[in-house]
């Protein structure tokens, strides 16, 4: 047996806007007296990215260190592939320090070394790689046992897509390094030719500050990972008071497409756009809530009280076994009220029961009398105890008292809570629910939430799309719009062509229109991030339907359909899922080897273990009932692919070589749609929907193999998952077989 020909690790590289991303990678020349057992034994310490945009011109600057654990002296070339079409301005990479040259190959002269190596390592990997621009390198010596050091910066200009901006740095490095990452950085500072209007992140949890009208910096760190998502920014300017950005993804075989629309007031708007509001602070002071958290709740109300902005109105209203207000109205936030309110939550003491129902009465009189938005922020650890103490009872006074529409924040701490009422009271007020565990700072978490919804500047938000068809939007209510906030709206379209987007609010007590001229795309498979995040904000929705208001049939088929179309794997979509499949499998409706889930004994003993987690959505009190409303929310507001993995850290298994696993590491995103390792095949969740007859079996490697490559290019993406891959593709399904 000859020894291995190449191995591969990864470095990283920017892809062009409107392209598939693209790594570089060594290839590391044979040794003739060694043989390694993996082809990726170089392992990525650290990977840091500095990205600094301005205007619309992008330069990035990598340092990236890598570590040869073997025992031998290693040599190779650096491949750098470039998104067919990109343009950069300027290209260096640095090797411990000294500047070498780089030869640029063009596509064809690329897809060849491409080829060769999926012939000779039997890995296909690269392919994701083979319709592009090459630059290479030589690299030497990689010294045993030591680090290497690559630092690469170019630029690049950057173009826009329906008004909308959009940089892709690639952070896919699963398959290249042998070890986690230590440390994995990305920092992007933009600063732009106007006003920023909006910026989202839709594929990682990244941090958003905004500096100034044009200068926002992003910011993402994570440690002990090895990444297998492109990190993607979006931003746009806009000289009007909101701006929007519209992204739309639509298959070539589809009628139907998703859309993602982000809407924004800007990042600093001036003092006379701000809302003056209504605020009223219920606080539940009964026995329950002696000791540390009284203090720490009395501590967040200050916060609170100490940044009413000018003009606000505010009250606020203790209750146990009766309810109390400061004013009993709501009073113009003036220094002599401030004080008055210091003192009244400095005097707090918990003592009593629990009397929701005069709470609520209380908190919404006077709400009828103007337009000005009145939010509730209502903070309780427990149970009803006194007066109306039924869900439905409760809910018929909300009905009958909330005469201006106040949306009702609710805090619920601790788990001895009835978490189906809080949420049914902001689902009815079109409000959001946020639940303070025992190991979480109450303080911080009602300051952070009070920060956000501080200042409103856009109210009674309505959206109008005209051109094409829209359907299942989501959020079905739009939220209030408040300063250095963003609204990010997802839904279903039919047709294409230019549209006309309307939003109506009032800024100050005034009606407002904003207009706006967008397209949406006839074919797009650019922005295959956008239908999982549609799928997941449909699940959560329809989870909670089931959760708050009882199981129907057709809700859980249509959950199954979605989770295991779009990937999102939760643990109780993915119980769905496997009971789906082996219901299937048993009536012959389903080839075993064709499931996902189904197919894997250690993630379904795994399942099946946890499969209780799906039915504490019926609980109403306890840890479990607490946990299923956070995740849920988590879900139906998602808007980057992170949240969507909601209970990640419960979904671990051994797999059959003993080494641990996460099942949602087992799902990959490609061209909008979920594609499974059940084991021994990627298995694509449309060879399921889309049954076409028999597949086109093709052997890796072979000549026709390399003829589908150049016919259909696409296919590329799923045949880089492995051997054994089955996709469909154009309405044709495929098998590819080692």
């Amino acid at each position: 047996m000859k020894t291995l020909k190449y191995l591969f690790i990864i470095v990283f590289i920017l892809a062009w806007q409107s392209f598939v991303s693209a790594d570089g990678l060594i290839v590391i020349d044979p040794h003739p007296h060694h043989y390694t057992p993996t082809p990726y034994p170089l392992q990525v310490k650290y990977h840091h990215v500095d990205v600094k945009i301005n205007g619309e011109t992008a330069t990035t600057y990598i340092d990236q260190e890598f570590y040869n654990p073997n025992n031998w002296r290693m040599e190779g070339d650096y491949l750098f592939p470039v998104p067919k079409g990109a343009v950069l301005k300027k290209f260096s990479m640095y090797i411990d320090g000294k500047e070498v040259p780089a030869e640029l190959l063009d596509a064809k002269k690329a897809r060849q070394i491409y080829e060769d190596i999926v012939r000779k390592m039997k890995d296909p990997a690269l392919l994701e790689y083979s319709d592009m621009d090459l630059f290479r390198a030589r690299v030497y010596p990689i010294e045993p046992r030591s680090d290497k050091r690559i630092k690469i910066s170019y630029s690049e200009i950057l173009q826009k897509d329906n008004g909308t901006i959009e940089y892709i740095y690639p952070l896919n490095t699963e398959k290249f390094s042998s070890a986690p990452l230590q440390d994995v950085v990305v920092n992007i500072d933009i600063k732009a030719k106007g006003k920023i209007k909006n910026v989202f992140c839709p594929t990682h949890n990244a941090d958003i500050v905004h500096k100034d009208d044009d200068h926002t910096v992003i910011s993402y760190e994570d440690k002990n990972v090895k990444p297998d998502t492109d990190f993607k920014v979006y931003y746009n300017t806009d000289k009007s008071k909101v701006g929007l950005s519209l992204l739309s993804y639509k298959e070539e075989d589809d009628e139907t497409g998703f859309f993602f629309l982000s809407v924004s007031p800007g990042f600093d708007p001036q003092n006379n756009e701000i809302s003056e509001k209504d605020i009223t602070f219920v606080l539940d002071v009964s026995g329950s809530m002696a000791g540390e958290k009284m203090d720490q709740a009395k501590k967040a109300l200050l916060f609170c009280v100490n940044n009413l902005n000018q003009g606000d109105r505010f009250d606020i209203i203790r209750f146990s076994t009766e309810a109390e207000a400061l004013f009993n109205k709501r009073t113009i936030a003036e220094q002599d009220n401030i004080k008055k309110a210091r003192k009244f939550i400095n005097d707090l003491k918990a003592i009593g029961g629990t009397h929701i129902e005069e709470a609520l009465k209380m908190a919404l009189q006077g709400g009828e009398k103007d337009s000005r938005p009145h939010m509730i922020i209502f903070i309780t650890d427990g149970k009803p105890t006194i007066g109306e103490t039924t869900e439905d009872g409760l809910l018929k006074v909300l009905k009958k008292e909330n005469l201006s529409n106040t949306r009702i924040f609710t805090f619920g701490i601790g788990h001895d809570i009835n978490t189906h009422l809080l949420d049914k009271i902001t689902e009815l007020t079109k409000a959001y629910r946020s639940y303070i565990t025992p190991q979480e700072d109450i303080e911080i978490k009602i300051s952070n939430f009070y920060e956000k919804v501080q200042s409103p500047v856009l109210t009674d938000l309505e959206l109008d799309i005209s051109g094409v068809s829209v359907s299942k939007i989501y959020p079905k209510d739009l939220p209030d719009l408040f300063r250095g906030s963003a609204l990010t709206v997802l839904g279903r379209y039919k047709g294409q062509g230019k549209t006309t987007i309307t939003l109506e609010g009032r800024i100050k007590d005034k009606k407002r229109t904003f207009t706006f001229d967008s397209e949406f795309t006839k074919k797009d498979e650019q922005y295959d991030f956008i239908p999982p995040l549609w799928a997941s904000r449909r699940i959560g929705y329809l989870l909670d339907q089931i959760r708050l208001h009882g199981e129907d049939k057709e809700l859980v088929e249509e959950i199954t359909q979605l989770a295991r179309k779009h990937g999102i794997i939760t643990p109780y979509t993915s119980y769905l899922i496997l009971e789906d499949e082996t219901t299937r499998i048993s009536r012959r409706d389903l080839e075993a080897d064709e499931s996902t889930l189904a197919k894997m004994p250690a993630a379904t003993d795994m399942l099946a273990q946890n499969k209780s987690e799906y039915y504490e959505m019926e609980k109403k009190s306890g840890e479990g009932s607490v946990r299923v409303s956070k995740e849920f929310q988590a879900l139906n507001q998602a808007y980057n692919m992170g949240q969507t993995e909601q209970g990640k850290t419960r979904l671990k298994f051994k797999d059959k070589s003993g080494n641990v696993q996460n099942l949602t590491q087992q799902v990959k995103n490609i061209q909008g749609r979920s594609v499974y390792n059940n084991g021994d095949y990627w298995v694509d969740s449309y060879v399921q929907d889309k049954k076409k007859g028999k597949a086109n079996r093709i052997q890796f490697a072979s000549k026709e193999y390399f003829t589908l490559l150049k016919k259909e290019p696409q296919a590329a993406q799923f045949m880089s998952l492995g051997r054994n891959v089955r996709f469909v593709l154009k309405n044709k399904m495929y098998e590819i077989y080692e």
